[in-house]
């Protein structure tokens, strides 16, 4: 087997991506501490098309040195923005039509791989703080909550690898194509 090239990755540029059509899917990190995780998350977003990320409370806003470290350009391709409260997020969110989904275990959470995606419908998902993870008050704002199953000692994920998770099972579950070479 050898190496694909970037060539044979038919890769966009970035002029190319913001026609893109992009993943019915908004990420909100709420009070996200680490740069590298913010910058992570826009690079994944990049990769997974969607549509926006909004960034909310302490969540660190592009420019920074940390975030481009991870996210590798993605955070000047995948369009973003900025809410100092994570409930007005929601509240704009909502009234655009999306269905808000936190990212948290609570009681009645429903299991990703149960979550069903419909085609049509608007999504966003809440990511929390890498300690207190979503704001109890946005959860209650929220039309329901995912969470990943896990088998080992720990009862959490990195937010980064988390919304990598998420991103996926959305972006599979709508099986997007890759854009025409």
């Amino acid at each position: 087997m050898k190496k694909k090239s970037m060539i044979d990755l038919h890769r966009v540029e970035p002029e190319q991506y913001a026609q893109v059509e992009k993943m019915p899917l908004v990420v909100v990190l709420d009070n996200v501490r680490s740069e590298m995780n913010v910058g992570s998350v826009f690079r994944t977003a990049d990769a997974f098309v969607v549509e926006s990320v909004v960034l909310c409370g302490i969540t660190s806003q592009p420019p920074r040195p940390e975030i481009h470290k991870t996210a590798l350009g993605a955070e000047e391709s995948v369009a973003w923005k900025y809410f100092s409260s994570t409930l007005d997020a929601v509240a704009d969110l909502r009234c655009k039509g999306y269905k808000i989904i936190a990212i948290e275990q609570v009681h009645g959470s429903t299991s990703l791989e149960q979550f069903i995606i419909s085609s049509g419908e608007k999504y966003a998902v809440v990511l929390g703080n890498e300690v207190k993870g979503v704001q109890q008050q946005v959860v209650d704002n929220c039309d329901a909550c995912i969470e990943i199953p896990q088998l080992g000692t720990k009862h959490s994920l990195n937010i980064a690898n988390t919304a990598a998770i998420v991103m996926w099972h959305f972006f599979h579950a709508l099986k997007l194509s890759p854009p025409a070479p």
